[in-house]
């Protein structure tokens, strides 16, 4: 398995001659450094690897031939793969409920039984089966922070004992790793930092000791033997990890590494005695003091207050906020209030009162003259007269990271509108009833050293209706993107797709979707790429464009991103540039009857930086031309701050 920076990471086979690789299929959810989990069976040259590998763990196959592939277990939760050469079964390591259990999957791989759950507070990694199929070995470690590496015969395993291992290797204080066994199962190679760097380590069974094969000076990690005698270890070196070719020899030269913190602690005896000690040794029981029903709306306080600054039809508004909330975040209610004191805000206008509650599925907010901090800075206004009572919901029906399907809906109420509360430039029907149900799905990753979605898919169709001055107006849109990494590192190429319609009486302002405008403010809290959103259409005024049917197109080329080293201070540096070139096409069917063709094209430019050590922050450059029905109508600037 191969990740490297700038590309998506990969399953692949090398050429061991010429060191080519060429790969066989992407990985999704790859692991930082062990990158995923990987079995090889060299009869049917069918190579197991998992996927999700930080979420519920999918068993895939693939022969390596061919790059036929399939999915064998779906959110199995089985890590450390290792193929039985014996009887062709796979062997893994299963994680749940905190307990760690070594399961089975005979072929053909479609389920897996348990051999031996551990206790709690017991784990191993990096198994292993011995090519005789009649030993099993891995690393195994215990709450008190002891690691070793034992050997257990297959059979005792299966009969539940894994209190008698035949053998074991401990290298304290560090930790053995990657142990496999030797063709002939007698012995087993890892590596370990005992001397102070990963050196190789050989450990016979039979006899229960270990000899070093290597003095390394950077590192080598998870060897192999070939069939030559010779060694196939991973050289760790500043641009990662080299495959390498080494010949093993017992070394008796060897030194450990003079580590400051042990210098400080022979020079300080005393310095022993400041260790918080092993969690084991934590009397969990008695620390317990009250048992029960958690139930959030009982444990709710006073968790914030302080006075805000808040934005009214571009006029500044000073208010307060509070927010209340339980321990776990299970109930949260806020309230923002607020008054402008300009005296061009109508007297009616000058009181503004957001209230939201919250619980892990629902939000229920009332606002009165609803205002906002960012109308202060930019074109885009989310301030508006009148009340609303607004219920909303969101559930994920699928949680998988990146994979991820939700269900979400709302059914609102406002009163005393003047402008849609979609859109700031149309007026309103003075009262408005509206919900919606729809669904949203995303499955996208990005490589090593990303900035942004490489690879993937995403989509959401949403159903609703507008209800006002006697009619309904069912509207039904959707959207779908897609995306693809290109050969430049951390560079991609993606498609954002949307349609939708809405019927009613045409002449009403609820009859039509309103797009144009990049959306972004001079400030603002929302994601810099609003050219990708579906109102979005650069190059035209803000909801200059209704259409009662549209079908929108945009793509997108996402060049790598120009990264800076020293730029700046501790207080204030320069992170990366990201350059981004887009272009766009509308067909919409007007409110009058009349059909237009739409079009643009820009570029945008989104430089991160951070400040005060830990607070990031994108300055955003664009530009956009629109034309209409093959005819220029202007060109937009965008000059954004997202902040925090």
């Amino acid at each position: 398995a191969f990740r490297y920076p700038g590309r998506i990471g990969f399953l692949g086979k090398m050429d061991m001659a010429s060191g080519k690789v060429a790969p066989l299929t992407d990985l999704n959810g790859m692991m930082l450094y062990k990158v995923t989990s990987v079995a090889f069976d060299p009869d049917s040259r069918t190579a197991f690897y998992t996927n999700q590998n930080y979420a519920f763990r999918d068993l895939m196959g693939i022969d390596v031939d061919s790059g036929k592939k399939r999915k064998l277990l779906t959110d199995a939760r089985i890590g450390d793969i290792a193929f039985n050469r014996a009887d062709k079964s796979l062997w893994g390591i299963r994680h749940q409920d905190g307990f760690v259990t070594l399961v089975r999957i005979p072929a053909p791989y479609t389920s897996f039984s348990q051999v031996k759950s551990f206790h709690y507070g017991e784990i191993i990694f990096d198994l292993d089966v011995s090519p005789d199929g009649e030993l099993v070995s891995a690393s195994y470690g215990t709450v008190d922070g002891k690691q070793s590496v034992k050997v257990w015969k297959r059979a005792d395993l299966e009969g539940g004992n894994s209190e008698n291992p035949v053998a074991s290797l401990s290298l304290p204080p560090s930790i053995p790793e990657n142990f496999t066994f030797t063709p002939d199962s007698k012995a087993l190679l890892g590596n370990s930092y005992y001397t102070g760097v990963s050196n190789v380590f050989r450990f016979d069974i039979a006899s229960g000791k270990y000899a070093v094969l290597t003095n390394a000076s950077t590192g080598f990690f998870r060897p192999q033997l070939r069939p030559d005698g010779t060694l196939l270890v991973y050289d760790y070196a500043g641009l990662g990890f080299n495959p390498s070719i080494i010949q093993p020899q017992v070394r008796e030269d060897l030194a450990a590494v003079r580590f400051l913190g042990t210098e400080v602690v022979k020079a300080h005896p005393e310095l022993k005695t400041w260790g918080i000690g092993s969690p084991a040794k934590i009397p969990l029981d008695e620390l317990v003091t009250q048992r029960g029903f958690y139930t959030p709306t009982k444990r709710m306080r006073l968790d914030a207050h302080y006075p805000v600054v808040s934005g009214y039809a571009r006029s500044p508004a000073l208010g307060y906020y509070f927010h209340l909330a339980d321990p776990l975040q299970f109930r949260q209610l806020s309230a923002t209030v607020a008054i402008s004191p300009i005296d061009h805000i109508r007297s009616n206008e000058r009181f503004h009162l957001n209230v939201e509650y919250q619980t892990p599925f629902w939000k229920l907010t009332y606002w009165h003259n609803l205002a906002d901090v960012y109308d202060l800075a930019g074109p885009v206004l989310r301030s508006r007269k009148g009340d609303a009572f607004i219920a909303s919901y969101s559930k994920p029906l699928i949680y998988d990271p990146p994979r991820e399907l939700d269900l979400f809906g709302s059914a609102a109420a406002y009163f005393g509108l003047a402008q849609l509360p979609s859109a700031q430039n149309i007026v309103s029907p003075s009262e408005i009833r509206s919900g919606e149900i729809g669904l949203r799905y995303t499955n996208t990753t990005k490589a090593l050293g990303g900035v942004d979605h490489e690879k993937g898919v995403a989509g959401r169709i949403v159903a609703g209706s507008d209800q006002a001055e006697g009619h309904f107006y069912p509207k039904l849109h959707g959207g779908f993107d897609l995306g693809t990494a290109l050969p430049w590192g951390n560079s991609s190429a993606w498609i954002y797709a949307h349609a939708g319609g809405v019927s009613g009486p045409r002449l009403s302002p609820l009859a039509a979707y309103y797009f144009g405008s990049f959306r972004n403010n001079y400030v603002d809290d929302r994601t810099e790429k609003r050219y990708r959103e579906m109102d979005s259409f650069p190059g035209f005024g803000i909801d200059e464009i209704a259409a009662r049917r549209f079908a929108k197109l945009t793509g997108e080329i996402n060049l790598p991103p120009v990264r800076f080293a020293e730029l700046g201070t501790a207080a204030f540096y320069m992170n990366y540039v990201r350059p981004a070139l887009f272009a766009g096409a509308m067909a919409t069917r007007a409110p009058d009857g009349s059909s237009h063709r739409y079009y643009d094209a820009g570029a945008q430019l989104d430089l991160n930086f951070t400040i005060a050590n830990r607070l990031p922050m994108i300055f955003s450059l664009g530009v956009a031309s629109g034309w209409q029905d093959g005819h220029y109508r202007k060109t937009e600037l965008l000059a954004s701050l997202k902040i925090l």
